[in-house]
């Protein structure tokens, strides 16, 4: 489905909408709307595509590094401290007993 998404954005010239990609992709394709959320996750993994603000889509080589990759830096990752009440000795890999 993805080399179909690829044909169709490509013949558009600019960024396409989520909705209207697919109910394109999926009536040249033949599937059903059960499949949406795979092609949907399919988009995301495949190198050719940007995803844009506004559920919008487009080619990664009509694009700006900028506009479709993610600063890193932006994103907040959790601690790496243990839940309240988990004392780190609590955890089975810390227990010797056991070998």
């Amino acid at each position: 489905m993805t080399d179909i998404a690829y044909d169709v954005i490509s013949k558009k010239k600019r960024a396409v909408q989520f909705s209207k990609l697919w109910e394109e992709v999926s009536r040249l394709y033949g599937v059903s709307n059960d499949k949406v959320a795979q092609f949907y996750s399919d988009l995301t993994f495949d190198s050719r595509f940007a995803s844009l603000k506004d559920n919008k889509w487009d080619l990664v080589e009509r694009r700006k590094f900028a506009e479709s990759h993610i600063d890193l830096s932006e994103i907040e990752l959790g601690d790496d401290e243990p839940e309240e009440g988990m004392e780190e000795q609590d955890s089975p890999m810390n227990n010797s007993d056991e070998y």
